[in-house]
């Protein structure tokens, strides 16, 4: 019992990693209807801008995070006016697919400029942990937790109380109708696209210290990425933090009481099981229509 209490305290600071991450890939989806294939790319970027800051210029990785999180978010904008904007039009499998290419792309100059050893950002405090009621609470899990729920906090006082927020919401919902009432849904887009991809800045600054990483790191994110999306419900920022924090629980528990090599199946699993009860994910809606 002891072990499993400690695996699911891990799993939880852990998986409000996730959630910063794949609630970024959520606004993007929501703005654009494109799945971004390239935001575990994103976070890897930053995770080695992270490691340079910290091993060259002696910058510690949570306060690399305020260079980061904008440079990301401007890199957001740029992504969506020179690339996306104009594929809209199109629908949004042309967007994926460019997508899906800058990711590549973006790993290849990694590979180029990194290698494709592991990484490890271990500043001073990296294995430090405090002893709470007899179980381990890991330093850098927790003020990376504090990060993200602050992160993802923030984000939800822009959406909710803001007028950008409402724009994004309403252009989330219907962007034909939101452009009939005078949104500049473009610009919303590009906004929305810059706040997805800083998230995926934020959570990369992080996530070197957390686990080892390289550029094939990628792939693996992504499925975790894509699996969070698809169990929480792809426009919903709710389920999208429940079904993170359930995945990062799930992962380390298995790991901690079976095996390591079981603990990314384990959650398909549970993806699985969910699905059959509820297709659509656990805060998604059906479409009218749908069949």
């Amino acid at each position: 019992m002891h072990l499993f209490v400690q695996a699911t305290i891990v799993g939880i600071l852990f998986g409000g990693v996730y959630a910063l991450i794949a609630s970024g890939q959520a606004i993007i989806f929501g703005v654009t209807r494109t799945v971004n294939f390239a935001q575990a790319i994103f976070t890897i970027l930053c995770a080695y801008l992270s490691y340079t800051l910290f091993t060259d210029f002696g910058i510690d990785p949570f306060l690399s995070i305020l260079v980061l999180v904008p440079a990301m978010f401007a890199f957001g904008i740029g992504i969506y006016v020179l690339l996306l904007r104009r594929l809209s039009r199109s629908g949004a499998e042309l967007g994926l697919l460019v997508l899906y290419g800058l990711g590549i792309g973006i790993q290849g100059v990694l590979d180029f400029v990194y290698k494709t050893n592991n990484r490890v950002i271990t500043p001073g405090y990296a294995n430090n942990s405090w002893t709470v009621a007899g179980y381990q609470i890991p330093e850098v899990r927790f003020f990376a937790f504090l990060l993200a729920v602050a992160v993802l906090g923030t984000l939800q006082l822009i959406r909710q109380r803001t007028k950008l927020g409402r724009a994004l919401r309403a252009t989330t919902q219907n962007p034909v109708a939101s452009r009939l009432l005078g949104v500049d849904v473009e610009r919303i887009s590009a906004i929305g696209m810059g706040l997805g991809v800083a998230a995926a800045g934020a959570a990369g600054g992080v996530f070197g210290m957390i686990l080892p990483f390289n550029g094939n790191t990628q792939y693996d994110l992504l499925s975790k990425l894509l699996s969070i999306a698809v169990l929480g419900g792809l426009l919903s920022m709710p389920g999208t933090i429940v079904a993170a924090v359930i995945l990062g629980v799930v992962e380390s528990v298995v790991a901690a009481t079976i095996s390591p090599d079981w603990s990314a199946f384990s959650f398909l699993v549970v993806l699985f099981a969910v699905l059959i009860i509820r297709p659509q994910g656990l805060f998604g809606r059906r479409l009218r229509g749908a069949l």
